[in-house]
């Protein structure tokens, strides 16, 4: 099956363990090249680029939310979302762009804590906002919620499709959770190792 997201869209992934959601992702995000068809992100093939290249890109173009939110414990929320302009080194532009999205996730007051002083939604916020920093063209988020109690993972909802519209940021949700599927506007399904939008 074909597809196209556009900037802005939020689109959801369901289907069982082992279906191939995570698989879609990693294709999707640059990571693992398809068996078969193409990938464009931005009108960019990413799997005709060079590895030093397809690296560059994915930094660039792509942001990552996990289900384990994959902060550094040694650094602060601070430091945890400019990790990925290290890349590249940093500048003042970067760092007022993650400050702004630090406080766009409501923890402005939390900049010097580490991981280990935030709650479960919190630390999960912080990924978000590090996905962000960048401004990637699209955002991949794999089991965003499912670490999370209700009233957080509504919260983390809530949260990202909001930035998706505003900053009309293309994200594809992988999820487990109908409450997070539901709120998607768009919503895929993936049947006998086939997409079918639901």
């Amino acid at each position: 099956m074909s597809f196209s997201l556009r900037p802005g869209d939020v689109a959801a992934v369901t289907g069982p363990s082992g279906s191939g959601k995570s698989s879609l992702l990693y294709i999707l995000g640059a990571l693992e090249p398809p068996s078969s068809g193409t990938v464009a992100i931005g009108g960019v093939n990413p799997f005709i680029l060079d590895g030093a290249d397809i690296a560059a890109f994915r930094n660039q173009s792509v942001g990552f939310v996990f289900q384990d939110h994959c902060l550094l414990p040694q650094l602060t929320l601070l430091e945890n979302v400019l990790v990925p302009t290290l890349v590249k080194g940093r500048n003042g532009d970067e760092r007022e762009r993650a400050a702004e999205l630090v406080a766009r996730v409501g923890l402005s007051d939390r900049l010097e804590h580490r991981p280990g002083e935030l709650s479960g939604g919190e630390r999960q916020r912080v990924a978000i906002a590090r996905a962000l920093v960048r401004s990637p063209k699209v955002v991949l988020c794999d089991e965003p919620t499912g670490n999370l109690d209700r009233a957080a993972a509504e919260g983390v909802a809530s949260l990202l499709l909001d930035l998706a519209a505003r900053d009309r940021t293309t994200m594809v949700i992988v999820t487990h959770s109908a409450m997070l599927a539901e709120r998607c506007p768009i919503r895929f399904e993936i049947v006998d190792r086939g997409l079918r939008r639901s």
